[in-house]
């Protein structure tokens, strides 16, 4: 079987998937939508099921296709960038910026205004600083230095949550709950136009990513090696850097800290796929939407009817799976290799 050929059934198996976990997301909750009566709830126009459906499940699933596509698409790219299977999204500071951003307008009272844009505002102004500091001074003298970027980024990370646990430490218990609660990270977003924004940045990240693609493949050989091969490597990364952190910006502003997505997923589809990115991009997104609609299935469904955070959810599942995959790739090298 030619290689194009199995990575589109690959690809095409991931669609199945997703379409199976998006039609489980519909069905599964406190009050059980059955599929095959989907059509004509809708059609009906109004009803109890008609608000949970095309209100709250419709909007989730949205929301967790695009956030856990963009999370795991910003991994790949990272950890493409980088050379290092250990670098995620928030390794760089950007959640950490962000939840300083939210805790700072909680504890300032500006969440109270704003009609519901303020918190996503202040958390994407919070990534953007981060974004913008790390930027600077990993790219000065005009180069590149992608180790200093890595250690500036984890060094933000721990200023940034240090100033948050102060502000946590010195405010009320009213706002310490909002602030915690926001951390945890949640798919309950109200804000039909965030839900939105967050879709078509996900989707315009993953077109524009492509356009990357050789580049990210020759970064796999070493800065030096992708320079001689005619790549403009300072420019490749300052521009894949921005890429990956707004998409990050913008899922942490409307979601909150979704933890693992962008560690665990791009890491397993690399095992499974190989190291093409021509494959890794698309594959890496669908499989981070497939992770994070089956993660908040778990959450609304485990204590119903509570709803556990779903933050909380992807670390769990993500730890275990990774170790698991990591342990079954370590003895099947091992078998090879004697």
């Amino acid at each position: 079987m030619s290689k194009p050929i199995h990575q589109l059934m690959f690809i095409g198996g991931q669609l199945v998937v997703l379409l199976v976990v998006v039609l489980a997301s519909i069905a599964t909750g406190e009050a059980n939508i059955p599929i095959s009566q989907t059509p004509e709830i809708v059609r009906s126009g109004e009803g109890t099921e008609y608000f949970i459906l095309t209100q709250i499940r419709l909007p989730r699933i949205i929301l967790a296709f695009a956030v856990g596509g963009a999370l795991s698409l910003s991994g790949t790219i990272l950890q493409g960038v980088f050379r290092n299977p250990l670098v995620e999204p928030y390794t760089l500071g950007i959640s950490g910026g962000a939840a300083f951003g939210v805790a700072l307008a909680i504890v300032g009272g500006l969440h109270l205004t704003g009609h519901g844009y303020m918190l996503p505002l202040a958390g994407f102004s919070g990534a953007a600083v981060t974004i913008f500091m790390v930027g600077i001074l990993g790219f000065l003298r005009g180069g590149a230095d992608i180790t200093r970027m890595l250690l500036i980024g984890v060094m933000i990370s721990f200023v940034a949550s240090s100033s948050m646990m102060f502000l946590m430490s010195v405010t009320t218990a009213e706002n310490l709950h909002g602030i915690i609660f926001w951390i945890m990270g949640s798919l309950d977003e109200p804000n039909h136009h965030l839900i939105k924004v967050a879709t078509i940045t996900s989707i315009i990240g993953l077109a524009g990513s492509y356009l990357f693609v050789n580049q990210l493949n020759a970064l796999q050989l070493g800065k030096n090696k992708a320079t001689h091969l005619g790549i403009n490597t300072t420019l490749s990364v300052r521009i894949l850097f921005i890429v990956a952190s707004l998409l990050t910006g913008v899922c942490v502003s409307v979601a909150g800290v979704i933890g693992f997505v962008g560690l665990a997923v791009p890491h397993i589809i690399r095992l499974m796929t190989g190291g093409d990115h021509r494959l890794l991009l698309v594959s890496s997104f669908l499989g981070g939407s497939i992770f994070l609609i089956a993660c908040d299935i778990l959450a609304r469904t485990v204590i119903s009817p509570n709803e556990l955070p779903i933050g909380v959810i992807t670390g769990i599942i993500g730890g275990f799976v990774f170790m698991i995959v990591l342990n079954k790739s370590r003895i099947q090298k091992e078998h090879h290799g004697k």
